[in-house]
């Protein structure tokens, strides 16, 4: 069997989504799409806004075959880890064969990356004189492949691009990578655009009735569902941050270079003020964002690090019924312990127990934030 994976969030599910889906189907290449999805966090430090086994219920409806989670410690992480940690348990399974992505411009992604591997330092270098200039990471980024490449790279969906391609070489070098052109608004446009509007302008018009055009009607009846709770997530936040040390705080991913320092003191603000100040040219609110989030789930770099070396677990969170059997086969082959039943994660030993405990917290402190409870021990049928 020829399987094509995506990496996704689905926060939330979104007519884009499906589009991407839809195309990879259409090829006529693939048997299947397997989905390799965020749980109850993202890449951006954002709470999703349904409950993982819900967005993974839409995928399906939404005509892929499988979900299966992105443990936490990779879901909320830069870009080059969530990308490699993805990259890496998508091509664990043995018939995975490709790797499909949504981009604004057709570009040889495999090449590009192949281009900095041999150039590393000098790209290192060039990414750094940016950082030092007080540019944003994506803005050091983009100048830096276009200097070593000559390609304009400037959109998040193409540098992600760039960091999956380059995880495909390190893991895979043998996937396939098919890439579909976005349609609609852009990653960051928080407008509403016809019927192909982006997550982010979703999530700022939640309630709205134009929200509904860019989502499938499946979607649409579970959107009120969302329970954004703004008080209970500041309250965990704040009181992580203040019980965390400075030195504690260096630990987490993307806390260096000063950041630390500039969390605790602005420790005692509310939290858009913490994000509003600490943010500048060198520290994007993004990063600002996925620092909080991940002292406050406690996922420091040494151990996702540790995780990324041979860590890992498949847990398929939804799958088509019709093909339950056939994928969860599939899914077995991976070197990788499956983990659905309780009986399952009472197996896992060592790094795959702890990584294990690192999504389950992650689950744990969601369901506080939303005053939620997901039972975790199962796989929905659709």
């Amino acid at each position: 069997m020829k399987i094509c994976a995506i990496i996704c969030e689905f926060n939330p599910f979104h007519n884009g989504h499906k589009y991407l889906i839809e195309n990879v189907k259409a090829s006529g290449k693939y048997d299947g799409v397997l989905c390799v999805m965020s749980g109850h966090f993202t890449q951006r430090g954002d709470r999703a806004i349904l409950d993982k086994f819900t967005r993974a219920r839409h995928a399906v409806m939404g005509v892929a075959d499988c979900v299966i989670e992105l443990p936490a410690p990779f879901a909320v992480a830069p870009a080059e880890i969530f990308a490699q940690g993805a990259v890496k348990l998508a091509s664990s399974i043995p018939d995975v064969c490709a790797l499909a992505f949504g981009c604004e411009e057709q570009l040889d992604f495999k090449a590009l990356a192949r281009t900095l591997s041999d150039e590393s330092a000098d790209f290192k270098e060039r990414l750094m004189r940016g950082l030092e200039r007080g540019e944003s990471y994506a803005k050091s980024y983009a100048r830096a492949v276009e200097d070593a490449c000559g390609e304009k790279i400037d959109s998040p969906n193409n540098i992600l691009g760039l960091e999956y391609a380059k995880a495909i070489l390190k893991y895979r070098p043998d996937l396939e990578i098919m890439t579909v052109r976005r349609v609609g608004s852009g990653y960051n446009d928080t407008k509403l655009d016809g019927n192909y509007a982006s997550a982010s302008a979703i999530r700022a018009h939640l309630g709205e009735h134009g929200v509904y055009n860019s989502v499938p009607p499946f979607v649409a009846r579970d959107l009120p569902q969302s329970n954004m709770d703004d008080g209970r997530w500041e309250s965990i936040v704040r009181y992580a941050l203040a019980t965390t040390t400075a030195d504690g705080l260096n630990a987490v991913y993307g806390c260096g270079e000063g950041l630390a320092n500039r969390l605790k003191s602005l420790q005692r603000l509310p939290l858009e003020q913490i994000i509003l100040q600490a943010t500048g040219r060198r520290y994007p609110a993004a990063r600002i964002r996925r620092a909080l989030t991940a002292n406050a789930l406690k996922l420091t770099a040494a151990e996702t690090e540790n995780f990324l070396k041979g860590a890992g677990y498949i847990k398929p969170l939804a799958v088509n019924a019709a093909r339950a059997d056939e994928m969860l086969k599939t899914l077995s082959s991976s070197p990788y312990p499956l983990a659905i039943t309780g009986s399952d994660v009472e197996k896992l030993e060592g790094l795959n127990a702890r990584i294990y405990a690192a999504s389950r917290l992650a689950d744990d402190i969601w369901c506080a934030a939303c005053a939620k409870d997901i039972y975790d021990c199962t796989i929905i049928k659709v």
